[in-house]
């Protein structure tokens, strides 16, 4: 057994759950920070919503969870688990490939019960502070907390651990559109993150900018009740027309070129519309407030930085990681990340030198910026997952089940757009993957 370490993770949602099952079988001494009063992160639904609709105020009371009320996950289950706790259908759930953001939440509750996790969490326990202290060994952390006492009142507590890892997620910080005359136009303005059901939209011209998954759940969920929809989405090519497909009171757009005081909203083609509401669902901000690095780790348009392999921070490591950074990866690329923080900090793998791992990051923006890439796509596994997936099982020696290597979010999502809107409920999803096998088998 190598050594054993007094480890600090923040946040208990699906990264945060698996770090600390996999630090715990190494032998660490494991604290879970959450917030909230029960497990599951982002998966925990919360009717509640933030003061500030669009999200960009930094005072505001911040609500964590983005779920909507009708949320159904967009990936199968068959590839939502763990390599040795699949996410299997249960009598008295939810049974469907897809199912409702509750089945998630109990496969979630179930694993950390089935694993003894619960006893680790601190519930109602909101990180405000991660500090490094001793500069010299890099193992020496204040993790400072506050729980709500009453209303007004909170109570606040420092402690020191020897590693930190962050798992506190990436859809809580709002990232919203850029337009001419945003902070003067006079309707209502929210962000997808801010949503929950579609009431207030009833008999309301709506414009929706986005097209990932959410946009299009909402704009389908809201387009029967809403007088009208427009849909404005980046793109090259995007005219104006209307989505015959979807609901008869749905218009496509290019971009929003600037919108006016007197709540008229002008798109990039010069078509114009006067709106009630402008929905933003545009994605998220990587967000550590907590974290006081020094300017060691910072987030610049969305690049997490510097992380070698999206987990450590050459100068901090391996005292400090993150779990759950990379986009478009599933369950298992964050138990792999998992697994191999908790066996770096045993010293059962041993980590490069500083500086192999800096210009490794470097040699990595290098790539990207000869690819066209911006920095905001730093994170993300669309072309690398597979790379990434066999880089992490090769470091751990663990094989993975041949499927698993191949059946990406891409491969998916790119089966996906091929089939009706309605793939949740008519996708032959088993009939896919045994199809990707016998593939991989080839």
């Amino acid at each position: 057994m190598g050594p054993s370490y007094k480890v600090a993770v923040i946040g208990a949602g699906t990264a945060g759950l698996v770090t600390a099952r996999e630090l715990q079988r190494e032998g660490h001494h494991v604290t879970v920070f959450e917030k909230a009063n029960k497990v599951g992160g982002t998966w925990l639904y919360d009717p509640r919503v933030e003061t500030d609709r669009l999200g960009i105020d930094p005072n505001r009371e911040i609500v964590h969870s983005s779920l909507y009320k009708s949320l159904r996950v967009n990936v199968p289950r068959q590839v939502m688990g763990f390599l040795d706790y699949p996410f299997v259908k249960k009598e008295g759930g939810d049974q469907r490939p897809f199912p409702c953001h509750e089945e998630v939440l109990r496969f979630l509750e179930d694993f950390a019960r089935d694993f003894g996790l619960m006893e680790l969490i601190r519930f109602g326990n909101e990180v405000v502070r991660v500090e490094l202290v001793d500069e010299v060994t890099h193992n020496k952390w204040v993790v400072q907390s506050r729980t709500r006492e009453t209303d007004s009142k909170w109570g606040s507590k420092k402690e020191v651990f020897e590693a930190v890892v962050i798992c506190n997620g990436k859809h809580t910080e709002p990232k919203v559109a850029e337009f001419s005359g945003r902070d003067s136009w006079p309707g209502l303005q929210l962000h997808s993150h801010n949503y929950r059901t579609p009431k207030q939209f009833e008999n309301k011209i709506v414009v929706v900018i986005g097209n990932g998954p959410s946009a299009i759940d909402i704009l389908k969920e809201i387009s029967p009740i809403a007088e009208q929809v427009h849909h404005a989405v980046r793109g090259p090519d995007i005219q104006l027309k209307k989505l015959e497909n979807l609901h008869d009171n749905i218009w496509q757009h290019p971009m929003i070129e600037c919108a006016h005081e007197d709540g008229k909203v002008v798109f990039r083609d010069g078509s114009i519309v006067f709106a009630d509401i402008i929905l933003h669902c545009t994605g998220y901000k990587f967000h550590f407030p907590f974290l006081l690095s020094n300017g060691i780790i910072t987030v610049d348009d969305n690049r997490v930085g510097p992380l070698y392999k999206h987990v450590f921070p050459p100068s901090l490591a391996p005292y400090l990681s993150f779990v759950g950074i990379p986009y478009m990866g599933f369950c298992v690329v964050l138990e792999l990340q998992a697994k191999w923080v908790a066996k770096v900090l045993c010293g059962k793998l041993k980590l490069p030198t500083q500086e192999e791992m800096a210009y490794s990051v470097e040699q990595f923006y290098c790539q990207m910026e000869k690819r066209g890439w911006p920095k905001r796509f730093t994170h993300n596994l669309q072309h690398d997952e597979v790379e990434y997936k066999a880089w992490l099982a090769a470091q751990l020696r663990v094989n993975l089940p041949k499927l698993m290597k191949q059946v990406t979010v891409f491969s998916l999502v790119k089966a996906r757009s091929r089939l009706r809107d309605d793939y949740r409920d008519t996708w032959d999803v088993d009939g896919w993957m045994q199809a990707q096998q016998m593939e991989v088998s080839d």
